[in-house]
């Protein structure tokens, strides 16, 4: 379906965008951020997929990895749009078949296509993001289920698409990332169906959306700790920022308007090197792990003394020494068997001090640090799942709805992706010292 531009459709604003050269691109980096000449390598930022904490669970291998470091390249790789022809329909294929030159194809009819053919940007990096495992794709990402249950092997079931979006790069400070929908396949092409949003714009040119869509949500403030979540919106493939469709496969574009990047499946967060040398490392919360266990928290019915596992082990099955905690009052336990109501659920367990009923989980720490708001010690756990963080951490992730399907919105554990529930989405842990 073509639609055609409005008087409500004009030029990106001002304030959304970062070079006005490169207008209706939606800006991931700031270019005060992350400037940061005369060092090498030069990273551009990184990519971390949330549900995973801090690796996949078969381990991070070549390009299928939870978290992905986007550098210079030795070359540039990117391209920019150049020749706009307009043919018929059943010629596309023909006048493709140059795998050498990138193009986009937009088909407007069964007799009627736009061709937008691309040429290379010795100023730009290109990386693109998707669920094939062809070699034009820099990061392979796959479904993320709620929980968890995280979806790395081939599935039919899969929403992300193959070739889901492509980030480019500025070779040059202040080094600026932009994100748009769809990447090219190994034909260099992208193409748009019939059935594909798709429309001219004002100035003559095109732009579309993809199937399943790509959402970006800016955090008010950025990813600190006084953040606030912003407004999902679409990218479109020329990079254009609109409100969101009714659905997610919609036929009907929202308004143009001006770092969560969702896939349909997997959610992004991308995280600035300026913002990385805010976030906590992997020592400091090494320490904060340290520093709990060295208060010697106390079981209050099994007088044993409790603590957190070394991440070397992993998420095996709790040991005798694991914290457990209701997830409802927050107190917090070492296992025992007490107080069980299976015919509220195999979960399902009083809390001995305060008697409240609810789920009886194992806690485990957030260990991806790129998903922390700050070094804060592990205070708050998510509800139900029990992953462990900062206050500011938890709070800030209970209130970020999250893409789900096409058009649901959930909070999600960032650590492992289950649902959160409960009125705030987490809980404030309560342990009980030792007695001496």
């Amino acid at each position: 379906m073509v639609l055609e531009g409005n008087p409500e459709v004009g030029s990106p604003r001002t304030s959304d965008l970062q070079h006005p050269g490169n207008q209706g691109s939606c800006v991931l980096s700031s270019p005060s951020e992350d400037a940061q000449p005369g060092e090498e390598p030069i990273k551009y930022g990184e990519l971390i997929v949330l549900g995973y904490n801090g690796c996949l669970a078969s381990g991070d291998k070549g390009r299928r990895r939870s978290r992905l470091a986007l550098s210079r390249r030795p070359h540039a790789n990117g391209v920019k749009p150049d020749v706009i022809h307009h043919i018929s329909t059943p010629l596309v294929s023909k006048a493709l078949s140059n795998r050498g030159q990138h193009s986009i194809s937009y088909t407007l009819s069964r007799s009627h296509s736009v061709i937008v053919e691309y040429t290379h940007d010795g100023d730009t990096d290109m990386f693109q993001i998707g669920r094939s495992t062809e070699n034009m794709i820099d990061f392979v990402v796959t479904d993320t289920s709620p929980g968890g249950g995280a979806a790395e092997g081939p599935s039919a079931q899969s929403t992300i698409s193959r070739y889901a979006c492509r980030i480019l790069c500025d070779r040059r400070p202040p080094y600026t990332a932009r994100i748009y929908a769809a990447g090219f396949d190994a034909s260099s092409n992208i193409f748009l169906g019939e059935r594909a949003a798709k429309w001219r714009t004002p100035d003559g040119l095109m732009d579309g959306l993809t199937t399943n869509g790509v959402l970006v949500m800016h955090p008010a403030g950025g990813f600190s700790e006084d953040s606030a979540p912003g407004v999902w919106r679409e990218i479109s493939v020329c990079g254009n920022v609109y409100t969101l469709r009714d659905s997610r496969s919609a036929q009907q574009r929202g308004k143009l308007d001006g770092s969560l990047i969702d896939l349909c499946g997997a959610t992004l967060l991308w995280r600035t090197p300026a913002g990385l040398l805010r976030a906590p490392t992997l020592k400091q919360l090494e320490a904060q792990r340290q520093e709990a266990n060295a208060a010697r928290p106390q079981c209050p019915v099994g007088l044993s003394t409790l603590a957190f596992p070394s991440p070397a082990r992993g998420r095996t099955a709790p040991d005798k020494q694991q914290p457990w905690v209701y997830v409802r009052c927050g107190h917090v336990h070492g296992y025992h068997g007490w107080g069980c109501r299976r015919e509220r659920g195999p979960q399902e367990r009083e809390c001995p001090l305060c008697r409240l009923v609810g789920p009886y989980v194992p806690l485990w720490l957030g260990q991806e640090a790129g998903l922390c708001l700050d070094p804060g010690p592990p205070s708050h756990a998510f509800a139900p799942c029990g992953h462990v963080c900062s206050e500011k951490t938890a709070r800030y992730w209970a209130q970020t709805p999250l893409p789900h399907g096409t058009h649901a919105f959930h909070a999600a554990c960032p650590f492992c992706g289950a649902w959160l529930t409960g009125e705030h989405g987490c809980v404030r842990l309560i342990f009980q010292g030792p007695l001496d």
